[in-house]
């Protein structure tokens, strides 16, 4: 998912939740059958993991710049595992729960980019991606969703 002209950050990270949570309403019909991509399996619950987890680190990483500090390394085992409770069947409460989470991830980071000046999105402290390309990079969130596709 690429930024247009008439997109701000905050747009693109809100368009990309919105396409993972409308292929997501698709899961609750998975057959179990982990999908492979590239060097990688994925699933329904895998798929919303790895979004939430990314949208953390980097929002993370956006914070602590921000207020002047290095951010955190993270731990993630990232896609290169697939746990046990990723395999669990996706019900339409894990999509409630998925649409819950999801879209309020979105909400504090579409607030807090919105709160930014264009000198801050395009001449972001600390060492790393300006923000505006890191909301750039989050749109690309889509990949993991985009691995299982449309369920129906």
């Amino acid at each position: 998912m690429s930024e247009n002209a008439h997109d701000t950050p905050a747009a693109s990270v809100t368009a990309m939740v919105d396409h993972v949570l409308a292929l997501a309403a698709t899961w609750t019909a998975w057959d179990g059958t982990p999908a492979p991509v590239d060097d990688r399996v994925y699933t329904p619950h895998k798929a919303i993991r790895r979004v939430a987890d990314h949208m953390i680190d980097h929002l993370a990483e956006l914070e602590a710049r921000l207020a002047g500090e290095e951010p955190r390394p993270d731990h993630w085992h990232a896609s290169a595992i697939t746990t046990e409770a990723d395999r669990a069947p996706f019900t339409e409460e894990d999509l409630d729960e998925a649409r819950s989470r999801l879209t309020r991830l979105a909400r504090i980071w579409a607030n807090r980019l919105d709160a930014l000046t264009p000198e801050q999105l395009d001449h972001s402290p600390g060492e790393g991606w300006s923000f505006r390309e890191l909301a750039r990079h989050l749109a690309g969130s889509t990949y993991y969703a985009d691995a299982l596709g449309d369920l129906s």
